[in-house]
């Protein structure tokens, strides 16, 4: 099959080659060290200083003498699995890491990190011709205390001497792929599609040779999937003044989602904005404005008592922080085949970088 030419882009070759491979490079909960050196990599030329906090919290400074600081966040963990019981066949029982839904794991293919490299699994699940026996049985249904992996291994001798242990991380094979109409697919879009789309950001910022009177915090954040603690610890230490943070919503233009409870948003539509209680009112007026101005297509919803994103991290912080949520609709969240659309990649890349320059030219950025 021949390979889709890609439209004229915002992107470079060299950013797109980083896209693909920073979605295929593991990265789950706690686990995150080896995506934060593939992104900091990518991110050096573009900012004045890094660092990373002691849970591995990656930050890249423009203006580090600036007191005046502005963030602009993404997290960079994904959901995955750990090792938590091994039988004296060589099967392996599972727990989660993050939310990851167990309905999809039947059939799927797996890494195992153990101590002695990746190991490759499967999550197996008995045949159909086995479920189903009469008319009257009742098909049995995916449960986390049911799922198991199978490695070939067959005793659990053999399992230790892979290097194989319990609290062993398991990620899912699957990675990136170019579908038609501009669509991508890969597992953790949620949310290292983020933190691809803010070193993009940073990445014009200086090819374009913009100066800024603050000091920019470039923040791909952990532990997310977990209750938003990678920001919550970064927001404590950099004490932003301003903080707009990226992370993905539901399309839903899909099957079995109810758009009266999560509104009408879609792929190809531009970048969604929320309204909530965490989201800072002015802030959000400037990003419409911005967004208007430019000609960015947006779309609105409203969250409820959270938006479940590190924006409540963020908002709550210290003396509280003026903080906007800006998403990008994806299809078939926590799974293995996420689905969003180019469009949308760039068009939240230059809303954010947008937003960035209408900041340089408020005289008196406290009150926005």
């Amino acid at each position: 099959m021949a390979k889709q030419a890609r439209t004229k882009s915002i992107l470079t070759d060299k950013s797109f080659e980083f896209l693909k491979k920073y979605i295929n490079n593991a990265s789950p909960v706690g686990f995150e060290s080896s995506g934060q050196k593939l992104w900091l990599e990518y991110l050096r030329p573009y900012v004045h200083s890094t660092f990373t906090d002691p849970y591995g919290t990656a930050v890249g400074v423009v203006n580090p003498k600036e007191n005046f600081k502005v963030v602009i966040e993404a997290h960079a963990d994904e959901i995955s699995w750990f090792i938590n019981y091994v039988t004296a066949e060589g099967l392996m029982y599972l727990k989660r890491n993050g939310g990851v839904d167990h309905q999809i794991a039947p059939g799927q293919r797996v890494f195992i990190h153990g101590k002695k490299g990746l190991v490759k699994a499967v999550f197996g699940w008995p045949a159909i011709h086995t479920r189903i026996n009469s008319p009257d049985t009742k098909e049995p249904v995916p449960k986390v205390d049911t799922l198991f992996l199978d490695c070939g291994a067959r005793t659990k001798k053999q399992i230790e001497d892979l290097g194989i242990h319990v609290g062993a991380v398991v990620t899912y094979v699957d990675g990136f792929e170019e579908l038609v109409n501009d669509y991508y697919i890969g597992r953790a879009f949620d949310n290292r599609i983020g933190g691809f789309m803010i070193a993009e950001v940073t990445r014009l910022l200086k090819e374009n040779k913009k100066s800024l009177p603050y000091g920019l915090y470039v923040v791909n954040a952990v532990q997310e999937e977990v209750g938003l603690r990678g920001a919550e610890m970064i927001a404590r230490r950099i004490k932003p003044n301003i903080a707009i943070v990226t992370d993905v919503t539901h399309d839903t233009y899909t099957p079995m989602v109810n758009k009266m409870i999560e509104g009408d948003v879609a792929c190809g539509k531009g970048p969604s904005l929320a309204y909530g209680p965490a989201v800072h009112n002015k802030l959000l007026d400037l990003v419409q404005d911005v967004a208007s101005k430019k000609k960015i297509p947006v779309q609105l919803r409203a969250v409820s008592r959270s938006t479940g994103t590190d924006t409540d991290s963020f908002a709550y912080a210290n003396d509280g922080c003026p903080s906007v949520l800006i998403s990008i609709p994806l299809r078939y969240m926590h799974t293995t085949v996420e689905m969003l659309h180019k469009n949308d990649i760039e068009q939240t890349i230059q809303l954010m970088y947008e937003t960035l320059l209408t900041l340089s030219s408020k005289t008196n950025l406290n009150y926005l």
